[in-house]
């Protein structure tokens, strides 16, 4: 049966089709298999870098992801035409008021992260930056892998209009990321509530704030000793 090729593109394009596209295999040279510096702790390591796409016009579209190591969780991505050093810093100035510092950033050794300003600003802040070796990204596995399928399931799927597009459509992606996707390494966990699980066993428990009661002497005063504080 003879179909014309443009009605199987259109069905093609309405549908979703599409196949992962072949990596070629690249031989690693040196140590690979293990990661210097692992994370231990939600916010002892975070991971950023670029990844680059192009509008249905032909025009440059800069993306900035950070990830949390140990989490996984996806903490930004930041859509513009261009993304220099400074708004590197604005991108980070807001995830540390909404998240607190990491002790440890890591990178490549690109020019935006290598900046004297933004080392400056890092180091004020008690953050340190762990720089990859050049032409070796496989010391920063994780958030290769990240890009890796944010291209494949979001970039690779849409079209986009301008910048605004692409930084409404990332953010949802974003969203079901870290919120509907579980993790083998996570103990098949989602990024949010893996983090969540670790927010909440590190709160403490009733049974760890009156593990030592003060003495008391009558039974009105032990009636206050038992009322949580705050109450």
């Amino acid at each position: 049966m003879k179909v014309n090729v443009k009605r199987v593109h259109r069905i093609w394009k309405l549908e979703g089709l599409g196949l992962k596209r072949k990596r070629p295999k690249r031989r690693a040279y040196g140590p690979t298999g293990q990661v210097l510096n692992k994370a231990e702790r939600p916010k002892h390591v975070w991971t950023y870098d670029f990844i680059e796409d192009r509008t249905e016009r032909g025009g440059t579209l800069r993306m900035l992801t950070v990830l949390d190591e140990f989490t996984r969780e996806c903490l930004a991505i930041r859509v513009e035409r261009s993304i220099g050093s400074q708004r590197v810093i604005d991108t980070l100035d807001w995830l540390f008021v909404l998240h607190g510092a990491p002790t440890h950033l890591r990178s490549d050794n690109g020019p935006e992260f290598i900046a004297k300003a933004l080392r400056d600003w890092l180091g004020e802040r008690g953050a340190n930056t762990l720089y990859i070796t050049p032409g070796s990204p496989w010391e920063n596995p994780y958030i290769e892998s990240f890009n890796g399928t944010l291209r494949d399931e979001c970039l690779n799927m849409h079209l986009f209009t301008n910048g605004r597009h692409a930084q409404d459509v990332t953010e949802q992606w974003r969203k079901e990321y870290n919120e509907l996707r579980p993790h083998s390494s996570l103990n098949y966990k989602t990024p949010t509530e893996f983090a969540a699980h670790l927010r909440n066993s590190s709160r403490p428990t009733a049974s760890f704030r009156y593990a030592n009661p003060e003495p008391v002497t009558n039974d009105h005063e032990s009636e206050k000793a038992l009322i949580p504080t705050g109450t």
